[in-house]
């Protein structure tokens, strides 16, 4: 199957902690998918237009693994250079936290657009490519395999990266004094609360940019999303009822999620989602800890521009934790003729001792 999926990470400081078992062989026999656009030699046609359902929408139904798209980024954390590697040269260390290393910050330069890409001729801002979870400045632990970019739409979001969702905007996230309180205690805690770390569910953009793949199911009624990491599994009612009122519902880890088509987009609507007053463990947008409330509203936007290519943008609405709605991008791309693994993140959990919390 893939190389190097069967694994989960824990954070500890600016350094990884493996808490899986790395998984570099097969794991499933591959199965040709029927349907699947290939070539002579049977090669994936990912440019392939994209499949549509019995009832004409797009058919977002597959294997997928997060992918790259925009130019490479530099050198600090979550960064990699070319084909996985860390760039010529080295670089200076990355402060822990997730900053640009000393450095990028001498260098200075414009930073990108709030809530945008950087403009073009400017320096890299921190944060980088999307692919590099495990690579570089993180422990050197590569679990995913380094994928073609899919071609940088320089007029879109700013696109999020694994660490820091806002490391691409200028300035980052617009957070508001109780969130930058809050990511500052977390941040002060190497993560140890990190619900990755924890075998808990995550929040959406750490499950969309996990390096181990999902699987979307996709019925007339409802969608389903199989996470392998950390086995999410989130139901989407495309049914035509309403977004229940924020309060209405009990909180669940996944919130309440109901999307409706609009031309080849599906939206997304999700709220009643257990925010970081719930716990601990709850309301972490990303790895670096940037909170989400109660209160949250998430919107996610998917298409399918081809075959192999799924874009999802996702825009973040709480006006406890944020100054302002902001959305970021995320890239995924097509696993052909795969099947997801088991994968039980307890089993052998080892990051909880190896911070000395248990």
């Amino acid at each position: 199957m893939k190389s190097g999926f069967g694994a989960v990470a824990g954070v500890v400081g600016a350094g990884w902690v493996v808490v899986g078992s790395v998984v570099l062989g097969a794991q499933w026999p591959k199965h040709p998918v029927a349907g699947t656009p290939r070539d002579a030699q049977g090669n994936v046609q990912m440019d392939a237009p994209a499949p549509r359902t019995a009832d004409d929408k797009p058919d977002l139904s597959g294997m997928w693994m997060r992918a790259e798209s925009g130019p490479p980024r530099g050198t600090g954390p979550g960064r990699q250079g070319a084909r996985g590697q860390a760039p010529a040269g080295g670089g200076a260390p990355a402060p822990a936290g997730g900053g640009p290393p000393a450095a990028a910050q001498a260098a200075g330069g414009a930073p990108p657009a709030a809530g945008g890409p950087a403009p073009a001729g400017a320096p890299a801002p921190a944060g980088g490519n999307t692919n590099a979870a495990f690579t570089g400045g993180r422990g050197g632990v590569q679990l995913e395999p380094p994928t073609e970019r899919f071609p940088y739409d320089a007029n879109g979001p700013a696109v999020a990266t694994f660490f820091e969702a806002g490391a691409n905007m200028q300035g980052g996230l617009p957070y508001t004094p109780w969130a930058s309180d809050l990511k500052k205690q977390r941040m002060a805690l190497v993560q140890k609360d990190n619900p990755d770390a924890n075998c808990l569910p995550m929040g959406f953009l750490q499950f969309h940019l996990q390096p181990q793949p999902r699987k979307i199911i996709q019925t007339p009624q409802m969608i389903l999303i199989e996470y392998e990491a950390n086995y999410g599994i989130r139901h989407i009612y495309t049914d035509g009822r309403k977004l229940p009122p924020q309060g209405d519902v009990q909180p669940w880890w996944y919130g309440y999620s109901v999307g409706h088509w609009e031309g080849n987009d599906l939206v997304v609507e999700t709220n009643n989602l257990r925010g970081a007053e719930e716990s601990v463990h709850d309301g972490w947008l990303d790895v670096n800890g940037s909170p989400y409330s109660g209160q949250a509203k998430i919107i996610e936007r998917f298409r399918r521009p081809t075959f192999g290519h799924l874009q999802i943008d996702m825009t973040v609405e709480d006006a406890k934790s944020y100054t302002r709605p902001w959305t970021v991008r995320v890239d995924q791309r097509i696993l052909a003729d795969q099947e997801l693994i088991e994968f039980v993140c307890n089993e052998n959990q080892q990051f909880r001792r190896r911070i000395k919390i248990d």
